[in-house]
């Protein structure tokens, strides 16, 4: 159990290490597109290092007048 715990944080430790050198953090609109894409990417942690580039597209209802 504690090995499988390591490996986890790890795997999401090289996700966050990714999405650094990707400049995801940066800028100050936080949209639904890029938290998606930040969390997608965490996710893959070190398959971003094998050519996996998450990216997640979504466009969130308008509110109604």
């Amino acid at each position: 159990m504690r090995i499988g715990s390591i490996v986890v944080v790890v795997w999401l430790v090289i996700g966050v290490l990714a999405c650094v050198q990707r400049d995801y953090f940066s800028g100050s609109g936080a949209t639904c597109a890029k938290t998606g894409t930040v969390l997608v990417t965490i996710i893959a942690g070190p398959l971003n290092y094998v050519g996996a580039n998450p990216k997640v597209h979504c466009k969130a209802p308008q509110p109604s007048k």
